[in-house]
């Protein structure tokens, strides 16, 4: 039986989560805790940077720490959308008698890579657009639910390198946060280059499973908010609107398409697993105000002046953040 997860147990879980993955992911502790974040509160993450930084990898390890199943889809122009949820095909038994019978795709395992999402066509990527959100996938007349917990890392390439379709907004929208993978320092590539190069690897300890984390994500749920710092994070998107009151100049010229109510729920959940992973029992402004360049970068659609000036989403959430300024109520670890 699977003891009670308390906000000390949880916040110790989730320290050997991380740990375990640091011993095979050198030097990107903000990327393993953007995607453990999204794991205790039962989103999805979209990576992005350029191939061969251990983005897959990432995914494999966490799924060894934690005991799921893992399955991996390589995007390519010509991926269909029966090549990930599935497909029915016409099976004969010993006795000559044929029947139609779901083979399942690759979307039915908890932790699923979506990698270079960016390579495959539009069409086949909103195949994972139901998978996403309702957590279930419909094939020939029959939903069937996915596992719980059920996680999706999708890795893009920066747009600018050949061969990249851009994502539709509705499948960013169901991204809880995204990620810029940074290129390793040259101390942390010579660390890699020591554990992928030799005849040895350090193998991960498994330190959860399925049940526990469910019981993790249930805490999370649980997290009280005060009323003053969801109205922070609905401030926060709100100002993200072309032409709300208090719009920041700089939103105003470049955002084309501001965040949508999932923005809001995207800043709050995170925020109540930061609290929870600072040993605190409620959210503060500052955990909302530290998960916002997250939940909100992919979430921002910017026009032609952005591109022509080279203004980054991130600069626009920086501008955001010190426009709309936190109240004074809520300090840290006060709630």
């Amino acid at each position: 039986m699977t003891p009670p997860v308390t906000p000390e147990r949880y916040a110790e879980i989730a320290e050997r989560i991380e740990r375990e993955v640091g011993r095979v992911i050198v030097g990107q502790h903000d990327l393993v805790r953007t995607v453990v974040t999204c794991l205790l509160a039962e989103g999805h993450v979209l990576l992005e940077g350029i191939p061969g930084v251990g983005k897959t990898m990432l995914l494999r390890t966490l799924s060894t720490v934690v005991d799921l199943p893992f399955s991996r889809i390589q995007f390519t122009p010509d991926l269909m959308p029966a090549d990930i949820v599935g497909t029915q095909v016409l099976e004969e038994d010993a006795h000559g008698h044929k029947a139609f019978r779901f083979r399942s795709g690759p979307v039915f395992a908890s932790f699923l890579l979506a990698d270079e999402v960016n390579r495959a066509s539009p069409k086949t990527q909103s195949a994972l657009l139901e998978a996403m959100q309702e957590r279930a996938v419909t094939a020939g007349g029959e939903t069937r639910p996915l596992p719980r917990p059920f996680l999706v890392m999708a890795t893009q390439n920066p747009l600018e390198m050949e061969g990249t379709y851009p994502l539709p907004e509705a499948q960013l929208d169901r991204f809880l946060l995204k990620a810029l993978v940074p290129f390793p320092s040259a101390d942390d590539l010579v660390t890699v280059l020591e554990r992928t190069t030799g005849a040895e690897t350090d193998e991960p300890d498994t330190v959860a499973d399925a049940p526990t984390l469910r019981a993790m994500i249930e805490l999370t749920r649980q997290v009280p908010v005060a009323s003053h710092v969801l109205r922070h994070a609905v401030d926060l998107v709100v100002a993200t609107q072309p032409g709300a009151p208090g719009n920041p100049p700089t939103l105003q010229r470049y955002v084309r398409f501001g965040a949508s109510p999932r923005g809001a729920q995207a800043l709050v959940l995170a925020a109540k697993v930061r609290a929870l992973l600072d040993g605190r029992p409620s959210v503060a402004i500052d955990d909302v105000r530290a998960v916002a360049p997250a939940a909100l970068r992919h979430r921002l659609v910017v026009g032609y002046e952005a591109v022509a000036d080279a203004v980054s989403t991130d600069q626009l959430i920086d501008a955001l953040l010190d426009a709309v300024a936190a109240p004074t109520a809520g300090v840290r670890g006060t709630g």
